[in-house]
């Protein structure tokens, strides 16, 4: 597997890659055409926040299996498209929010306390600190704007040191608001007209970009205070320009503007200007906000961890996935045990489905199911389909093919702690069920199989064989599969009662070859015999 790097993260998670046997080519400092041009053969992409996921880079990354986006924003990631093709997108939401959380707290400190001013006009032997003079923030207003991870860490800080904090965020519950120590504001409006700064934490989407702009400028108190750490665009730039030379505002901080330099271009080779750095009441800082040592770490090291876990197949909290919100250690061995559950279907059987009914019964009805459907499906399309489906897209395929997906939850359940039930509705109106559970660690059986009531523990290589249901069978086929060198791990039978036909499962250490598939299914009174994969 090929991974490309586009920008600068930690050497020790480009290590952890490598150890895990991929191959890393980290390609710093290219323009967006010059990784278009080089994309094809990569199986993943980890980026930061220049490199533009869009379209068109997507349309030429011809392998691409997953997305990391190494940091909290997925603003230049189109996820849609990845979603349409199969490639999972993640990213590290948790990893640097304490980072780009002080730095907004500093820029705040920098604009009231004039800090970045009176270090430039000392470099110049201006030491009059009479036109240095700045504001205390103890007993001050701030109006934060996005309550979520980052707008919590700011409100917790500033709170500490003595300011009042009111918050705007209509998603955000009021438990959380108190939980934080903010008062809600109703309205955008209303903590514009109360606050002495106002900082941004929330995404740039079309209703968040230029949410400030010049009518909202002019509602805010004379002298208001401005720090955007979060995303490029949040308030209009040109009127910002105009309402930092008018007095309105008094200063602001920015770390993103939205049209962005590159950051990798020395000085001479970069061409970039921007009006508000002209304004000496004007901060600027290179998009910092994760730019710390223990983020590098952090984000180097979950971003990294993701994409490699993506790669071999495991379930990973993904952008284009829906929310996880259960307990792991629960849903992990059933999203495992669900996958082989949806092979079997066209492994053993050729009946097109025109309905998928999933129940899950016991403790798994009280958590969030979504990661353990979409394994299912992923298992039952891996035998089907030729093209690559992961879990972002494998629902959508599913339907595409005029495939019902129903899904239920029950708590009621006799034998087992958690049940999955799978029942395949046949175009021929056939009903064929599976049922599985897990026990302890790594233990997955098959407890009935389309009628039969087993209690056969899955291997990655399985014989499920249909026989009539008469003595010395298993005897003949357990001795034709030695003969051949083919050693049986475990075995297991059951009947349908009143069929006169039994279900053998027999685990064996590797595969039974083609050609001599015929010699079993000659063996009289065997009337079925199918290989599973699981492997």
């Amino acid at each position: 597997m090929k991974i490309l790097i586009t920008e600068k993260i930690a050497a020790d998670s480009v290590q952890y890659l490598l150890d895990r046997g991929l191959q890393v080519d980290e390609r710093l400092g290219l323009s967006q055409a010059e990784i278009e041009d080089i994309v094809e053969p990569y199986d993943a992409l980890i980026v930061r926040s220049v490199t533009k996921v869009n379209k068109d880079l997507l349309s030429r990354a011809k392998n691409m299996k997953v997305v990391g986006r190494a940091g909290n924003g997925i603003d230049n990631i189109d996820v849609a498209t990845c979603t349409e093709k199969g490639i999972i997108a993640v990213n590290t939401p948790e990893a640097n929010i304490m980072a780009a959380g002080e730095l907004a707290v500093g820029l705040a400190f920098a604009i009231f306390r004039n800090i970045c001013y009176a270090n430039e006009a000392s470099r110049r032997d201006d030491f009059r600190r009479g036109r240095m003079i700045g504001n205390e923030l103890e007993g001050k207003t701030v109006g934060i704007i996005g309550l979520g991870r980052i707008g919590s860490i700011v409100a917790r800080k500033l709170k500490g040191i003595g300011m009042e904090v009111i918050a705007y965020d209509p998603y955000i519950s009021t438990e959380k608001f108190e939980r934080v120590g903010a008062k809600k504001c109703p309205t955008l409006e209303e903590l514009l007209v109360a606050s002495d700064l106002i900082s941004f934490h929330t995404p740039k989407t079309k209703e968040t970009y230029n949410m400030i702009d010049a009518p909202e400028l002019a509602k805010c108190k004379k002298g208001v205070r401005i720090v955007n750490a979060a995303r490029g665009g949040l308030v209009n730039e040109t009127a910002l320009y105009e309402a930092l030379k008018s007095g309105q505002v008094a200063s602001a901080a920015i770390d993103v503007f939205d049209k962005e330099p590159s950051y990798d271009k020395e000085p001479g080779v970069q061409k970039y200007s921007h009006p508000l750095l002209e304004l000496p009441n004007f901060v600027y800082t290179p998009h910092l906000g994760a730019s710390s040592h223990e983020a590098n770490h952090n984000v180097g090291t979950a971003v990294t961890e993701l994409v490699a876990k993506a790669l071999e197949g495991e379930l990973v909290a993904a952008i284009n996935m829906p929310s996880c919100s259960g307990n792991m250690s629960i849903l992990k061995p059933y999203a495992s045990l669900c996958e082989k559950l949806g092979r079997i279907y066209f492994q053993a059987e050729k009946t097109p489905v025109k309905r998928i009914e999933i129940c899950y019964r016991g403790e798994l009805a009280d958590q969030e199911t979504g990661v353990l459907t979409l394994s299912v499906l992923k298992g039952f399309l891996s035998s089907l389909s030729s093209e690559r489906v992961s879990f972002v897209n494998v629902r959508k395929a599913v339907e595409d093919r005029g495939i019902e997906v129903v899904e239920s939850k029950t708590t009621h359940i006799k034998r087992y702690n958690n049940l999955v039930n799978l029942k395949f509705l046949t175009e021929d109106d056939r009903e064929l069920s599976l049922n599985g559970t897990v026990f302890g660690v790594g233990t997955e059986v098959l407890v009935t199989f389309f009628g039969y009531q087993m209690n056969f523990e899955l291997a990655p290589m399985v014989i499920a064989m249909q026989n009539e249901d008469v003595p010395g069978i298993i005897g003949k086929v357990a001795t034709l599969l030695g003969e051949h060198d083919i050693n049986i791990a475990s075995m297991h039978w059951g009947r349908k009662p009143g069929s006169g036909k039994a279900q053998s499962f027999i685990a064996i250490d590797q595969p039974v070859p083609e050609e001599m598939v015929d010699s079993f299914t000659s063996i009289p009174g065997v009337l079925r015999f199918t290989q599973l994969d699981f492997t």
